[in-house]
């Protein structure tokens, strides 16, 4: 008996995971998995056919793409690389099978709802649990995604959200400094992804480097790999008091608007923190700054400090929200 094949991926500015499986015995039997390059490739049509042509295969029964932008219409343009995906393209590269884009933080949701404890790690413990109440998640990466879990008598319903294109909120003079900077470099408006990001990271380390008077690290100016990722690496290690200060800040931030998002949502059931960034700094995170500016919030600090905050450290939520998601349509017939 052959089996339908379902292919997922998650679609981002800096890489594509790709995933084909299908269903056997009740569980998702993986036959290929590969990640690649999103900027090596022209579009992700040239990305897929390569990927389909070393698993030998072009009979699809389903597939389902979380991608890095706003889904409208079954089409998507890709926020941070210049791709665009239309769904019914998609289904006629694959044989005509079922096609379905989700935002890649709608997807990161359905991922969230379907991983286990040990997938994440509490950033405030004392908080209670309140599992019919509505969650929101943040994710901070190559961009800021921001999502919506909406707890119903029927079940979970998801909303992608663009929240991260909203206006950046200084928290105290120092961090208006760094509004007024950014402001100069992208005139005018400056949103919270230019801040909470792989580049905000680095925007602020340059603007505590020219604040400060200070000469970057040596290993920042000669730095062979993604900045960000240096940054990060001696900022956790404590090598470079700059960098360490410039998570400091990027964490306050983070924790800042994921508040921001908790409040707007009255997201009671919790918080979750996923994307890139959040496992590579957590160190950082756990020294309390993340909280610090998520209860920062007046009047209404004592209720954000009993939502849970979890942040999710499994690299392929993208990709198992996706797989969920489509296998979820297969199985009822949607």
């Amino acid at each position: 008996m052959n089996l339908p094949l379902l292919l997922a991926a998650d679609v981002g500015g800096t890489k594509t995971l790709l995933r084909l499986g299908r269903l056997r015995r009740g569980e998702f039997e993986v036959l290929r998995e590969e990640r690649v390059t999103s900027a090596d490739y022209p579009c992700f049509e040239a990305l897929l056919a390569q990927f389909l042509r070393a698993a030998e295969t072009q009979s699809i029964a389903a597939a389902c793409f979380g991608v890095a932008g706003p889904v409208e219409n079954g089409v998507c343009q890709i926020t941070n690389l210049p791709w665009r995906l239309e769904a019914k393209a998609l289904s006629c590269l694959l044989g005509g099978a079922q096609v379905w884009l989700l935002n890649d933080l709608e997807a990161t949701a359905w991922g969230l709802l379907h991983s286990p404890e040990t997938k994440f790690v509490e950033l405030n413990p004392t908080a209670e649990s309140r599992p019919g109440a509505h969650r929101a998640v943040i994710a901070a990466g190559t961009g800021l995604g921001e999502a919506l879990i909406l707890m119903t008598q029927g079940g979970a319903i998801v909303v992608a959200t663009e929240g991260g294109h909203c206006d950046f909120a200084p928290l105290d003079d120092e961090q208006d400094k760094l509004l007024s900077w950014l402001r100069a470099r992208y005139l005018g408006h400056v949103s919270y992804e230019r801040v909470l990001s792989g580049s905000g990271l680095v925007e602020i380390y340059r603007f505590l480097c020219s604040h400060r008077r200070r000469q970057p690290n040596p290993a920042c100016l000669t730095a062979t790999e993604d900045l960000a990722a240096v940054i990060g690496r001696l900022g956790v290690a404590k090598q470079d008091a700059l960098c360490y200060e410039a998570l400091k800040w990027f964490a306050r931030i983070y924790g800042a608007e994921a508040g921001n998002l908790v409040l707007k949502s009255l997201a009671r059931g919790g918080l979750y923190v996923a994307g890139g960034i959040a496992p590579k700094i957590l160190p950082i995170l756990k020294e309390g700054w993340f909280m610090a500016g998520f209860t920062a919030k007046g009047r209404f600090g004592p209720l954000l400090q009993t939502v849970p905050v979890r942040v999710a450290v499994d690299p392929k939520l993208v990709l198992i929200g996706a797989q969920t998601w489509a296998l979820q349509r297969l199985l009822s017939g949607a």
